[in-house]
């Protein structure tokens, strides 16, 4: 009997189990056995992907202390992201465990769902998908759960998701209006509950700026909360809001809420809290000694080593408010060597060590600090366009710096006796010598304590100290090092030491580019650098010139741009005294005027004496003297005189503007009019001899006027427009377009001929009535013109209109001529190759004698 029993168990128990299997039928076993997998295997594996997904959020999300905190610590994207798209596996983990255990575990049995476990899968499902950013998606599972399971222990928590994705999505008000609803008429939320729905309704309060409702919100999320990390959050927000609202007195207390939370709490709400407080008590007045001694007992805390930079930037605004510049530059540079990975914290630092370089006229390192900042900041902020034109306006300083600074260099030496000028550079030598024995020796005393402590950390395993040298990889690091302090970076060659390398060790001083591309010229022989000076006139004299201009420019640029009249006014009167070219004489005397009026310095009448006696007739005379009346005085006015050129050029009179624009360029030197003649010029140039004169007269304006508009304009030109015309080439011609043109050379001198041929053309166009055809005389170079009949169509038809002036009786038009496409006269026009284009094309070449 008992072995009948257990033959019949095991099938009876399997019949149990395959009918307990069905999500069809209403059973107490069925809806146990759902919802117990449910509950352990689909929903179990998915919380736990959640978590880890969520946990990498927060790990990878970085915030932003000098901006009031969000709520949430997640980084969210520009885009709206729909079904679809998965970016994160760990929430792909979690949904597709969420919607295993809906479809598998669900029984919707007579529109009603049995399976008690099926609202916490949706509730999985919202949250993986908000997570992952697909919020509209979200919303539909946390709408599902609040209209289908209203008698849901989790409803609290779908309408707090719900209310969540609103404000993800922007819908503020909204989300308020619900989370109001919910506080009042579901009063059994438990504590947790509680906290997430004031927290989320001060999040939307923060989103639309009602600072003061917000505070009250957050704090009652900060005492419900059961999550100390959350605690010190919202605590840390509400000190950021009372600060927001100038309450610095309730701000403090709200820090030092986080300040006791101590290690049950983030560090880094810890350390910011701290770095808030010491700032808020610095501007109420508080002892600054002891300020002092708070920050520096931050620095020397090992819990706070993560976060030096931000205690290292404090220190140093300190020291910065107190005028001690130099400490408050040390720790900017710690700062910055704190290796932080807040760009927000970079960029402030190197922008404070750029403004200090600014204020100490030091524009070439405050422009480096500048570009340094400009990587750490995001290109689209409004903080970025103002930084970059303050960049961009340095550009010219640095330049101009660089020019003179060099070039003095170069002619203070050409300026010595030739013994003097061997005795500066032996000089210059006996310092890079002297810096290099000791660098070698800082490198050999840092290998000895490297090796000691690699012999002391071997020994200590072997217990043998007499380890054989190539066991010890300090010893071997070493002996490299010795090594090629000695002998250099060699080859692998035989007889090394005798193959007639120069011993040049690792020498830093490399000033010559031959040297950068392996010469062996010897560096530790002043004849080596005496033969780099210039020796003709010519080159001298192009270095002086050079000079000039740099100390002209300069002296403007601290005029106008930076109100530097002192640093101007130097410049301008070194550069008198170099006796310059006449043509920066004048105008950086009337400049000189200018800024001692605006010093109120009596060298002003000086100089005034000085223009109206040697410069009578110039414009910055007639100016002084009679202001009102050269305002009135069209005939000189620049914006008149640069109109008038313009509609020369139009007219393509280019060799007309190119003469004009070059004197208007001199005579308005100094002037930010100067410029637009320079490009006017430029082009004038390109229209009369192609390409290459347009590039480089662009790339002169681009280093004369590097942040004036017109610099910034040919800048743009030649990394753009200049590459697209000079890839233009005859073979891309297209011999079937139907864009064809017939041109008749003509010199430029013969203007008889080409009047007697447009009248034969007009009367053409006229009498045989070719619609479309039209013609224009265009400028080819210095001694051709072209007349240029437009709109032919084909090749032939092209053809046909040029015999048909040459046979019919009433033109009989006896002048050689070509026939061209559109794409191709474009070729010939910007780079001038009509004879290429016309042996190409296997056309004769046009007699014009």
């Amino acid at each position: 009997m008992k072995h009948l029993l257990k033959i019949l168990f095991v099938p009876v128990l399997f019949l149990i189990a395959i009918s307990s299997c069905s999500t069809r039928k209403d059973a107490f076993i069925n809806r146990k056995w759902h919802a117990m997998n449910a509950r352990y295997n689909a929903i179990y594996n998915g919380k736990n992907a959640l978590a880890d997904g969520r946990q990498d959020l927060i790990n990878n999300y970085r915030d932003n202390y000098w901006d009031i905190l969000p709520v949430e610590r997640m980084e969210v994207r520009d885009e709206v992201i729909l079904d679809g798209t998965q970016l994160t596996p760990n929430f792909e983990r979690a949904e597709e465990k969420a919607a295993k255990a809906i479809q598998k575990h669900g029984m919707n049995i007579g529109g009603s769902e049995k399976n008690s476990q099926i609202d916490e899968a949706y509730l999985l499902l919202g949250k993986a998908r908000y997570y992952d950013q697909r919020f509209i998606p979200s919303l539909e599972a946390f709408n599902y759960i609040l209209n289908k399971y209203r008698d849901s222990d989790i409803i609290g928590q779908a309408m707090i998701w719900r209310e969540k994705t609103h404000i993800r999505l922007e819908n503020e008000e909204l989300a308020l209006e619900n989370l109001k609803k919910l506080l009042k008429y579901a009063p059994n939320l438990d504590d947790q509950d509680y906290a997430d729905a004031n927290a989320m309704m001060g999040q939307a309060y923060i989103n639309l700026k009602y600072k003061d409702s917000a505070l009250q919100r957050l704090k009652t999320a900060s005492l419900y909360t059961r999550n100390k990390e959350e605690e010190g959050r919202y605590l840390f927000i509400i000190g950021q809001l009372y600060n927001e609202l100038g309450y610095l007195d309730s701000a403090n207390y709200a820090f030092d809420k986080v300040i006791d939370l101590n290690r049950r709490t983030a560090r880094i709400y810890h350390v910011n809290a701290k770095i808030f407080k010491i700032r808020n008590l610095y501007d109420t007045g508080y002892d600054k000694e002891e300020l002092l001694k708070l920050l520096t007992k931050m620095e020397k805390n090992r819990e706070n080593r993560p976060y030096l930079g931000l205690v290292y930037r404090q220190i140093a605004l300190f020291h910065e408010d107190q005028d001690s510049l130099r400490l408050a530059e040390v720790y900017y540079n710690k700062s910055l060597r704190a290796e932080s990975q807040d760009r927000i914290l970079n960029a402030k630092n190197y922008r404070a060590l750029g403004q200090m370089a600014f204020d100490a006229r030091d524009y070439t390192l405050a422009g480096s600090y500048y570009d340094s900042t400009l990587t750490q900041m995001e290109e689209k902020t409004k903080e970025f366009r103002l930084l970059k034109r303050q960049r961009d306006n340095l550009q010219e300083v640095i330049t101009y710096e660089a020019v003179r600074k060099r070039n003095d260099s170069i002619l203070n030496v050409l300026g010595m006796e030739p013994e003097k000028r061997t005795a500066y550079f032996q000089n210059y030598i006996d310092s890079i010598q002297k810096e290099e024995a000791l660098k070698r020796e800082r490198e050999r005393t840092a290998a000895l304590e490297k090796n000691k402590r690699g012999s002391n950390a071997f020994g200590s395993r072997s217990g043998n100290t007499d380890a054989f040298y190539f066991y010890n990889e300090a010893s071997v690091s070493y002996g490299k090092q010795e090594f090629q302090s000695v002998w250099g970076n060699i080859d692998l060659t035989d007889n090394w030491k005798y193959g007639g390398q120069a011993p040049l060790g690792n020498t830093a001083s490399v000033i010559s580019e031959d040297l950068a591309q392996g010469n062996t010229a010897n560096v530790y022989d002043a004849e080596f650098y005496l033969a780099q000076l210039p020796d003709t006139p010519e080159e001298i004299d192009s270095i002086q010139e050079e000079r000039d201009l740099a100390y002209y420019q300069l002296g403007i640029l601290y005029k106008e741009r930076f109100r530097e009249y002192l640093l101007a006014a130097q410049r301008l009167q070194d550069l008198l005294s170099f006796y310059p070219a006449e043509r920066l004489i004048l105008p950086a005397k009337y400049n000189l005027y200018q800024i001692y009026l605006e010093t109120s310095s009596p060298l002003a009448e000086e100089m005034k004496s000085d223009l109206v006696t040697n410069y009578p007739d110039s414009r910055y005379t007639r100016f002084i003297l009679d202001p009102e009346g050269f305002a009135a005085d069209e005939a000189d006015d620049p914006e008149s005189n640069y109109t008038n050129l313009y509609r020369l050029y139009e007219n393509q009179r280019y060799e007309q503007v190119i003469a004009a624009a070059t004197q208007y360029s001199r005579q308005y030197n100094g002037e930010a009019i100067a410029a637009k003649f320079d490009l006017l010029k430029a082009q004038a140039l390109g229209r009369l001899e192609g390409v290459e004169s347009l590039k480089k007269a662009l790339t002169d304006i681009s280093l004369n006027h590097p942040s004036k508009p017109e610099g910034i304009r040919a800048e743009q030109l030649l990394e753009t427009s200049i590459p697209a015309l000079e890839a233009l080439s005859l073979e891309d011609n297209d011999e079937s377009a139907d864009h064809w043109k017939v041109v008749y050379p003509f010199k430029k001198t013969d203007t008889a001929a080409l009047e007697t041929l447009i009248k034969k053309v007009e009367r053409s166009l006229a009498e045989v009535e070719v619609r479309g055809y039209t013609y224009s005389v265009d400028v080819y170079n210095r001694d051709l013109v072209f007349l240029v009949i437009h709109n032919a169509g084909s090749r032939l038809r092209a053809e046909g209109y040029a015999e048909l002036l040459a046979i019919n009786k009433e033109y009989l038009v006896d002048r050689e001529n070509f026939v061209i496409s559109r794409d191709a006269y474009k070729v010939i026009q910007i780079k001038k190759n009509l004879e290429a284009y016309l042996l190409l094309s296997e056309q004769p070449s046009p007699n014009l004698n």
